[in-house]
């Protein structure tokens, strides 16, 4: 018997003639998050990948890897043979009932999955008769529940015979590096790092954006977007920040526009940079974290004046969504603490006592016609970037 852990997935399943690529992404994904936990050998096995790991390891660590790979529905751990009999069904059975129950009581019920029809017992029959093999050799410590048990004791008939008990959940989705590459604009706020995780969560390769205003902005608040960047990274697999200097770019916006529209045009600014790094990086599309209606610059109109400062598709996950529902993503992904640390960013400095909230496009388009400098400002502040890999 050797220890394994067998990956289910979902949506890759009904992908028709090219499920094999959804599959070899997955594939991929899952030997990058794990990789430096040890060797293993990783296959595709009937509509499930099977881990083996070559020597010991930290089991706890390889799961915690893996419940954060996109495309992965659950996580099996448990023990293969590749002796197929009912002799071998029933010395892995009891032998992971051990395991788990020591000295305590459970209620228990047996689940059969027969891939192999070739096995002269059905499924049914296989169930019944390890349960009453276990029921006979563990000691009273087992009492059968089909309804709730405490313990399902999962059987799989494939190639070989799985056993396992706990399914632990994954992420989901479908494998980034799948359905395109987008950037997203990182604030440090709660938002921002939700919205990216969700269109990774589609098979969206994603890198981020971070518009810093020194000395308005801290160092702390820099480091503060590195950390959430990291924790995108701990379920993307990697990702490449850009952080490009916006002082220079602010000061002359503040300087020369009327203050209502000042949130806007620096909205739109920031999308016209994020846009120019976007095609360099051959992405094709943007993500916010904007959610109508949250503050003054996510109204329909000055959303609406927004996009019409770039070509790209803009992504805006959250759009619907209330704050109660953001906060509870960004706690499930670990990014709320992080988030909430009180470190400003630069959309919350020269924020005007009353925002224009439906802003016309004409009118603001006026208004910009006063930034003489503005494109080389863009220039300047793109040729000063600072790009960091975190993998």
């Amino acid at each position: 018997m050797k220890n394994i852990y067998l990956v289910k997935y979902g949506e890759i399943a009904i992908k028709g003639k090219n499920r094999y690529l959804f599959e070899d992404a997955l594939l991929s994904n899952i030997k990058n998050s794990i990789k430096r936990l040890g060797k293993f050998h990783i296959k595709k096995e009937q509509g499930r990948i099977l881990i083996e790991p070559e020597n010991d390891i930290d089991s706890d660590e390889v799961i915690d890897k893996l419940k954060k790979v996109f495309g992965i529905v659950a996580v099996c751990p448990g023990i293969k043979n590749e002796e197929i009999s009912m002799d071998s069904i029933k010395e892995m059975a009891l032998s992971h009932m051990k395991s788990i129950c020591q000295n305590n009581k459970y209620t228990f019920k047996v689940e059969t999955r027969r891939s192999d029809k070739s096995f002269p017992l059905n499924s049914m029959e296989i169930s019944r008769d390890i349960g009453a093999y276990l029921l006979k050799n563990m000691d009273g410590q087992l009492l059968v529940d089909v309804h709730n048990p405490q313990i399902r004791l999962n059987i799989e008939l494939r190639n070989s015979v799985y056993v396992y008990s706990k399914v632990i959940p994954g992420p989901g989705g479908m494998p980034v590096g799948t359905n395109g590459k987008a950037m997203l604009l990182l604030s440090g706020g709660i938002d921002s790092p939700v919205a990216g995780w969700m269109i990774s969560k589609r098979g969206v390769e994603i890198g981020g954006i971070y518009f810093e205003s020194p000395p308005y902005t801290s160092e702390r608040a820099k480091e503060k977007v590195i950390d959430l960047a990291k924790t995108i990274a701990s379920y993307t697999g990697k990702f490449k920040l850009f952080i490009i200097p916006f002082t220079n770019i602010q000061m002359e916006i503040f300087e020369k526009c009327p203050h209502e529209q000042l949130t806007i045009i620096m909205r739109r600014i920031m999308m016209k940079i994020s846009e120019r790094i976007a095609k360099e990086e051959n992405a094709q599309a943007l993500i916010t974290g904007e959610s109508i209606g949250q503050v003054a610059s996510q109204t329909i109109q000055s959303l609406a004046v927004t996009n019409a400062a770039v070509e790209l598709p803009v992504f805006r996950p959250l759009i619907g969504f209330d704050k109660e529902e953001i906060v509870n993503i960004s706690k499930k992904i670990n990014t709320y603490e992080i988030s909430i640390l009180p470190y400003e960013d630069c959309c919350t400095i020269f924020v005007p006592k009353h925002p224009e909230t439906k802003p016309k496009l004409e009118y603001i388009l006026q208004s910009e016609k006063s930034l003489y400098n503005m494109e080389s400002l863009i220039e300047e502040a793109v040729a000063n970037k600072e790009i960091i890999m975190i993998e």
